[in-house]
């Protein structure tokens, strides 16, 4: 029989046949036929046990079976050379006898391949039951590959019991079609994927009543009249009634007489027909419901369905035996091979689909087919979708194309504007084979590199024509890139970072055949079949492996021996609780998982083993030897044993678990025939429904902490609400085998299915309710009394097929509150994430809802003037559009904007925020939406970036936005790879446009390939997305070839034994950390030994050894490794990297990869500010390479060299700087470098609010470069000291960087070029607003803790000012140099680190306060006694923001002079505060109230305070000794820099007022000059070389008036800069209400002055600017000289 079980060659027919009724038998023909297959049988009875080895699995071994001569199968038929086909037999003319007789025939039908069906077990545990139909055609499936398969399916019969209906869980009361699909159906297996779809085979329609589904053969026509024919010959399907192989294990046949059934027509004649065994869905367990007629059933059953021929009939009692399986009725009988092939019936997932096939000697044997556990690591149908789509895209980029496939890198192209400016030309140095010498020679920047390459080679050959210069390639020294030949050599990335860091161009000139090409793809790559899973086996899982094949089949077989030995061993209590611990362990398996089928049959089977042992159910074996020929008319069936039903229900429902765990549900797109109804989904009213059934795999950890649960429900689209969140039920925990969580509770969203769009997502967030009453946690009060949220899952309505959900879905939650349940606190070393099992049940109605695309009507072409609106509306409209971002619109201005959205076409860029104003995408406004879409004119790929956002779901709309954005460079994309990789998160469905475009540039383009493979690989943690990012992983390694596969994998191997020596590092003692180090590395080292490695970081460096010696760690708190490699590259340098363990880089990537896109943008525009960019890469959890910034020094390193109070002195820097560039030209280059860079890094800490700056994180190259590091705090997310900010200024600009942008104390005309870098910087950047929104926005899903919703988006969009002119930004950013530079509080926060740096033990032994505002604390012994103090006046002052300063008058003992300080009242209050601390026993004099109502820095109040600080100081002075002549009083009044930068110092009181003299006036003043909206703007930026009579710097300020005026109602002024003669001031004084008109009969009079306080302002300069001279419609910018103008 294994032979027919393999080879029946029954035809595989798509159309649905009905049994045609052939003449029936009478009772004598059918005992003479039985008589005869005895006869038949006893005759030729043999064994082969060759014909018996079946293959249970892909990768074990086969076992043979070995049959006894009882256990023969009538229907062996070996092969002969006869091949007579059923096909050509004519049924009607065959007598009953010719029949039997060709059914004996050893030559019939022995040629052809079967389909092996599935069994399929029910369970009523579930609302909804998916059954496997059979499975794939043989050869489809070679082992190990995954890719799309062709699957060929049976037709089956619907039972005539399976009419009865139940309702679903919900009430949903579905209606299963008469004739159910014949199409292959995919179904779901848990992955790491919350709805995602893993591989399975084909299954038939839900029955939701329960029944059993009895399957029918393959039959051709004439096969189907045939098998009705043999079916008429017995009441074979009465007595073929089988057990599980667990009774008849070793049993022998035994003959009872027969008795004709009176029902028998009611059964279709094909129920018993089982030619092939495991065709026919088994019965596991009977239950016998007419209990007073139980014994008279005969208890022996036959051992094989051929067997049941030679039984005798049974009694008329038995034909009204109804069989339940679990409590439900079945559709029909089973018979059984299990006898024949030696395998348990119940282990059905080891036979099922098996395929037979002939080996070369001409013996059969089955070859591993599909097995359900095999086909658990099969892919499902969306995965096949997306790996035949990656075939195809593959084809695309053959290995001969060298264009995509150079195999080698190309050195990055940066295009900059003004590269032909100053020093244009460069040196170049060239490597040629034979010479011994490079080629040296200069060339401008602007050539090309074909035309160096040709340069080059006029040093080798005299003619260059017989040259192809096409052929060579420059390469870079010490690097495995190249030039491109078709870009000009200046845009570079690799020469711009020579010429910034003024080194050496190396070259080498090579030959594409001398290239290293060992990346590059081959013919077998292009051979080879992309296979998803094939290479991720030694990627590290971030998660807890799902179930796999093998565990899954140990635990069942020794599930199955637990069973029979419990059935064959009297005492069966103690076998019976090792079933149930192995029953225990498969739901371990399968993620904790346990249905109520499970947890019943388990009661059940408890109950059966305690009650009596009938005597007849002890008859287990049947008797086949010699006793068949004699029938008997009496007899009975012994009633079951109940031990014996509780095992089969248990087994049953232990193949129901597994099923629905490889399954979840019915696959809607596969009933999609023409015998299922199809209802469009905008056709269809009901609600959305859904039953949230359980959560399974609950954590021990969470039954101690939280007391309830509950579900939220919400339903959204473009990443909105569509409908108000719905909660479930709140319910505890309930304990079986393991912990669950049970609800059994119907979701109703009140929204009609025709409402929901495409791409609408169901997302399901699980909460816990904190146990009050549980002290186990360390935060268990008022943080423990919320409801924590513990995960969350999303699912899409409507599957890639666009099918509407229904069925069973296990939805997996990921959690890593397992290894991690206290909130805070950081995942211990071997982090695991893990996963909760949701069970939720949709409803299967008896058709498939389809959401079908509106068809768009290309013809009609909408589109509107703008000029035709009114102006009001065409104002309105335009303002709307000209904003940089539609994060800030309203919903008036969103409806606006969509009601115009015609007249938008010819503002291409406006497309997104048209398109985020339309009010829904429902099915019925698809049309138009898409008819705009598609008159829309293409968008520059960086706006085109917006559409991938989740605002942006509908597939359309994102298919559009990739054909956009595929004009982007290859260079660009690598840039903005991390953004693409996150909004693969935003797309429904994995096969989208977005991911066969990253593919397909990564297929082209070796950089790509390896960016993306990092940042994929990094992506796996993702608790929601992991599998997406695992698939697209697999087939990015699959496709890129062996060579970049490999290398790929090196890495990786480079990572791990790295991140293994930073962890052992980290946890030595500091002592033993070096020897820990060196010890360590050598096992790096013996990675290189066998082979070289190209960085992470950079895969241009290819490393082939360590310097041990040279590798260090740094001190800092995590530990960082310095790792230094030996370069491969004979030319090239060491390489320097850093591994960090226990950070997360992910953050420093994003705020490097901003900052280098800024720089980018500023090359563009001709801007260099000579950023210094270094690379980061995060390589997994908390772990990452940071690349090293050769001879650079933090400044907190060079200014400790002058003391722990280094940050407190001026020159530090500049004499550094010095120290490496000791010549005076050299010092001017490095001090250039250093204005161009703090600008560059001003502007960019600004606009990505990065904080937690201090003096360790910034840093110095020798070269002058200035950067920032650690970029831990970012989007205004200060570090906090208590409850204060320690960022106080908006970025780190102190005087110590100001003395050497100024080149000295004083300001020189250097600041007003740092002040004007920045203004420039500052504006360009604001233009790219929405380039930055947008992707920062693209990584609100990446999990990064200080962007995680899109108000972190609002720091930046402030900082940006998106609104403003670009005057009013330059305004804007001078305050915010001025606040920064007049901060105190960041040079503190620079003391206070070198403090924490230092590591002192404790505090030093003189621990008393000092004041903020003073570098050290003076003494009298050292300034001299105090005989008089007084607050002589007081200054009104800017800095940004207006307040007084108090002028105080000192007079010390032996000087004439006075001296003058200059104090603000809260330094006063200060130290009142200070003194209050040093001496708490003694009464100090009141300090006066802080509080003032109203306003504070208004004159009165200064005036005030002036009378009351002086009443304090002559209290103070006049106080005891002790007190008055402390050293904080003496250091209160010791004079600081700014007081003797202050005016009025050395000045007498009563000094006469200044005039100028003729010949004394000199400077310029650069002014811009605009008209707009009736205004006229007068921007004040600088003034420079002013001149004073006295040479003394002035206080200067500038006055304007528009001339005539009379009353000089005219009068604008700025504030005063204090002593410079270079000042800055980028101020606006606006004149309003003038026309152009009137504009042009004036003058603008502008004035300098020096303001002094203690004598009159003096006049420094003057100009007056007749304005008709002007072009008032456009902006002026331009210095003007001044002279000695008269002034008002």
């Amino acid at each position: 029989m294994a032979q027919i079980s393999s080879n029946n060659g029954f035809k595989q027919c798509s159309s649905h046949l009905e049994a045609t009724r052939t003449k029936e038998v009478d009772k004598e023909e059918a005992l003479q036929m039985e008589a005869e297959a005895l006869a038949k049988l006893q005759k030729d009875r043999r064994v082969t046990d060759n014909q018996r080895g079946f293959e249970l699995s892909s990768n074990t071994r086969q076992k043979a079976q070995v049959y006894n001569k009882q256990d023969y199968d009538l229907m062996v038929f070996p092969e002969s050379d006869s091949q007579k086909r059923a096909v050509d037999i004519d049924v009607e003319k065959l007598t009953q006898a010719e029949l039997e007789k060709l059914l004996l025939d050893d030559s019939f039908e022995t040629r052809k391949t079967p389909v092996l069906p599935v069994t399929p077990v029910l369970s009523p545990s579930f609302s909804t039951q998916v059954y496997l139909r059979p499975t794939i055609q043989r050869g489809q499936w070679p082992p190990g590959l995954s890719g799309p398969s062709t699957y060929t399916l049976p037709s089956i019969y619907q039972s005539t019991y399976s009419s009865k209906q139940t309702a679903f869980q919900n009430g949903f009361n579905p209606r299963m079609p008469t004739f159910p699909s014949t199409e292959p159906i995919y179904l779901t297996f848990p992955g790491q994927s919350p709805y995602f779809s893993y591989p399975l085979t084909p299954a038939t329609p839900f029955h939701p009543q329960g029944s059993l589904p009895v399957y029918r053969p393959v039959v051709s026509p004439d096969m189907a009249k045939l098998f009705d024919k043999i079916a008429s010959t017995s009441e074979f399907l009465k007595n073929g009634k089988a057990r599980t192989d667990l009774e008849i294990t070793n049993s022998k046949a035994t003959v009872n007489n027969l008795q004709v059934s009176p029902k028998s027509e009611d059964i279709s004649k094909f129920d018993w027909l089982d030619l092939d065994p495991l065709s026919k869905p088994k019965v596991d367990s009977v239950e016998v419901l007419d209990h007073e007629e139980e014994k008279n059933i005969p208890g022996l059953l036959a051992e094989d369905p051929w067997d049941a021929v030679l039984l005798e009939e049974r009694s008329p009692a038995s034909c009204h035996l109804e069989r339940k399986v679990n409590g439900k009725s079945p559709s029909g009988a089973t018979v059984t091979r299990s006898q024949s092939l030696n395998i348990r019936t119940t282990q059905f997932t080891k036979v099922q689909g098996q395929i037979s096939q002939k080996d070369p000697n001409g013996t059969s044997s089955l070859s591993t087919g599909s097995s359900l556990l095999q086909e658990i690591e099969v892919q499902n149908e969306e995965v096949a979708a997306f790996c035949q789509s990656i075939t195809k895209l593959k084809t695309n980029f053959p290995y001969t194309n060298h264009w995509t496939n150079p195999g080698y890198l190309l050195s990055p192209v940066t295009v900059q504007r003004n590269i032909c400016g100053e020093n244009a030309s460069v040196k170049v140095s060239i490597e040629i084979e034979g010479f011994q010498l490079p080629v040296t020679f200069t060339c401008d920047v602007s050539s090309t590199v074909e035309i160096i390459i040709m340069q080059a080679l006029c040093w080798v050959h005299d003619d260059l024509n017989q040259v192809d210069v096409g052929s060579y390639v420059l390469k870079v020294c010490g690097q495995e890139e190249v030039l491109q030949n078709n870009h000009c050599l200046g845009s570079h990335e690799y020469i711009q970072n020579c010429r910034k860091w003024d080194t050496e161009i190396k070259l080498q000139l090579l030959t594409f055949n001398a290239m290293c090409q060992n990346l590059a793809r081959t013919a077998e790559d292009d051979k080879t079949p992309v296979d998803l899973n094939k290479y991720l086996h030694q990627m590290e899982k971030p998660y807890k492996e799902v179930m796999t094949r093998y565990p899954v089949e140990e635990l069942l077989d020794s599930y199955h021996n637990q069973v029979e030995l419990a059935l064959q061993i009297e005492n069966q209590h103690r076998a019976v609780d090792q079933v149930i611990k192995a029953v225990r362990k498969i739901c371990s398996a399968l993620d904790g998982v346990e249905t109520l089928a499970i947890t019943e049959s388990v009661k059940k089977l408890k109950r059966a083993v305690n009650l009596p042992r009938s005597k007849s159910a002890d008859v287990t074996s049947l008797s086949g030897e010699g006793d068949t020929s004699k029938s008997s008319s009496s007899g009975s069936l012994n009633p079951e044993n109940p031990v014996q039903i509780s095992m089969d229900q248990l087994t049953a429902a232990i193949y129901d678990l597994l099923r629905l765990h490889a399954n979840c549900g019915r696959s809607p797109a596969n009933c999609a025939q023409s015998n299922r109804n199809i209802k469009e989904a905008w056709t269809t009213t009901e609600q959305l429904q859904f039953t949230i059934f359980a959560a399974h795999g609950i954590s021990s950890n969470w039954v101690s902490n939280y007391e309830k649960y509950y579900l939220i429900c919400s339903l959204s689209h473009n990443g909105k609400d569509l409908f108000k969140p719905i909660q479930s039920k709140k319910v505890g925990t309930y304990k079986n085998f393991f912990y669950l969580i049970k609800w059994d509770e119907l979701i109703i969203f009140p929204i009609q299915i025709s409402q929901l769009p495409l791409e609408s997502l169901l997302h399901l967030t699980l909460f816990g309710i904190l146990n009050q009453s549980s002290g186990s946690s360390p935060d268990s009060n008022k943080q423990r009394k919320g409801p924590e949220a513990l995960g969350k899952v999303s699912l899409p309505l409507f599957d890639f097929k666009r099918f509407l959900t229904c069925g069973t879905k296990l939805l997996y939650l990921w959690t890593s509150s397992h290894t991690n349940p206290v909130p805070g606190t950081v995942p211990r070393k071997g982090y695991v994430m893990e996963r909760i099992v949701l069970q939720v049940d949709f409803p299967s109605p008896t058709f498939d809802v389809i959401y079908t695309t509106p068809q768009v009507d290309r013809s009609i072409i909408q589109q509107h003037n703008l000029e035709t609106l009114e102006n009001d509306t065409k104002g309105k409209l335009l303002d709307i559009l000209h904003r940089d971002s539609s994060l800030g619109l309203s919903k008036e201005d969103k409806a606006f904007l969509w009601e115009k959205r015609y007249y938008c076409i010819k503002h291409p860029n406006c497309l997104p925020k048209v398109l985020a104003s339309a009010p829904n995408w429902k099915w019925a406004n698809l049309a138009k939406t898409y008819s705009l879409l598609q008159q829309w004119s293409p968008l520059h790929p960086l706006t085109a970036l917006e559409l991938l956002d989740s605002k942006f779901a509908d597939q359309e709309v994102r298919s559009v936005a990739v054909t956009w954005i595929e004009a982007i460079s290859d260079d660009e994309l690598t840039d903005l790879l991390p953004q693409f990789v996150q909004a693969l998160k935003y797309e429904i469905y994995l096969n989208s446009s977005l991911a066969r475009f990253l593919l397909s540039r990564a297929l082209g383009n070796i950089h790509i390939a390896h960016n993306l493979y990092w940042l994929l690989k990094d992506a796996l943690h993702d608790a929601q997305f992991g599998a997406r990012y695992e698939h697209v992983l697999g087939a990015l390694l699959s496709v890129g070839g062996k060579g970049l596969r490999e290398e790929l994998l090196k890495q990786t191997k480079l990572v791990q034994l790295l991140g293994g020596v930073a962890e052992k590092v980290r946890q030595a003692s500091g002592s033993a950390r070096q020897v820990v180090l060196q010890r360590s590395m050598e096992r790096v080292q013996s990675f290189f030994l066998r082979n070289k490695c190209r960085l992470p970081l950079n895969p241009s460096l290819v490393a082939k050894e360590l310097n041990i010696k040279s590798c260090s760690f740094f001190s800092s708190n995590a530990v960082p490794l310095k790792v230094t490699m030996v370069n491969a590259d004979p030319m090239g340098e060491e390489i320097n990297v850093m591994f960090k363990v226990g950070e997360d880089l992910r953050q420093d990537m994003l705020a490097l990869q901003m900052i280098k896109i800024m720089d980018k943008i500023w090359l563009k525009e001709g801007l260099d500010l000579r950023m210094v960019i270094f690379k980061c890469l995060s390589t997994g959890r908390d772990r990452g390479m940071v690349e090293l910034v050769p001879a650079s020094d933090t400044l907190r390193k060079i200014q400790v060299e002058y003391g722990v109070t280094g940050s407190f002195k001026d020159k530090p820097l500049a004499e550094w700087l010095r120290k490496y560039n000791p010549s005076e030209e050299e010092y001017e280059k490095a001090s250039e470098n250093f204005i161009y860079s703090c600008a560059g890094c001003c502007v960019a800490t600004y606009v990505l609010g990065i904080c937690d700056r201090h003096n360790d994180n910034i840093m110095l190259r020798s070269t002058g470069h200035m950067f920032h590091i650690d970029f831990g705090k970012f989007l205004g997310h200060a570090q906090m000291f208590g409850s204060f900010k320690r960022d106080r200024a908006p970025f780190v600009l102190t005087s110590d960087m100001a003395y050497v942008i100024n080149g000295g104390e004083k300001p020189t005309i250097r600041f007003q070029l740092f002040v004007d870098l920045c203004c420039q910087a500052y504006n360009l950047i604001r233009k790219q607003t929405n380039l930055f929104l947008n992707l920062l926005s693209l990584m609100i899903p990446s999990g990064l803790p200080e962007l995680t919703s899109i108000q972190d988006l609002k720091y930046v969009r402030d900082a940006l000012q998106p609104q403003t002119t670009d005057a009013e930004a330059t305004i804007f950013f001078t305050r915010l140099i001025e606040s920064s530079l007049g901060s105190i509080a960041t040079k503190f926060n620079f003391f206070i680190h070198n403090l924490a740096q230092l590591r002192f033990s404790g505090l030093p032994s003189n621990d008393e306060p000092i004041l903020s505002f003073s570098p050290k604390t003076y003494s009298f012994r050292q300034d001299g006694r105090i005989k008089e103090v007084s607050v002589f006046t007081y200054h009104k002052k800017y800095n940004p923001d207006k307040h007084y300063i108090y002028v105080v008058r000192i007079l010390r003992e032996g000087q004439l002079e006075p001296s003058f300080v200059f104090r603000t009242f809260d330094e006063f209050q200060e130290l009142h505060n200070k003194l209050s601390i040093i001496f708490p026993l003694w009464k100090l004099p009141g300090f006066p109230n802080r509080m003032v109502l109203g306003r504070t820095h208004i004159k009165d109040v200064a005036a005030k305070r002036k009378i009351e600080l002086n009443s304090y100081l002559q209290s103070l002075m006049s106080a005891s000794t002790d007190v008055a002549e402390c050293d904080l009083v003496c250091t209160f009044f010791h004079p600081l820099l700014r007081d003797e930068k202050a005016e009025g110092i050395a000045r007498s009181a009563d000094a006469g007022p200044f005039s100028p003299t003729p010949g004394q006036i000199g400077g310029a003043v650069k002014l811009s000059i605009s008209y707009r909206n009736g205004t006229l703007f007068i921007m004040v930026m600088h003034i420079k070389d002013l001149v004073t009579e006295d040479g003394a710097d002035p206080n200067p300020y500038v006055k304007t008036y528009l001339l005539p005026d009379t009353h000089k109602t005219s009068k604008r002024k700025t504030k005063i800069s204090r002593k410079t003669r270079n000042p800055t001031f980028n101020e606006m004084l606006v004149y309003s209400g003038y026309s152009k008109e009137t504009l042009r009969q004036r003058e603008l009079q502008l004035s300098v002055l020096s303001a002094e306080s203690l004598r009159e302002n003096f006049f420094l300069g003057g100009v007056t600017l007749p304005l008709k001279d002007f072009n008032l419609s456009k902006e002026t910018v331009k210095w003007y000289q001044l002279t000695a103008a008269t002034y008002l």
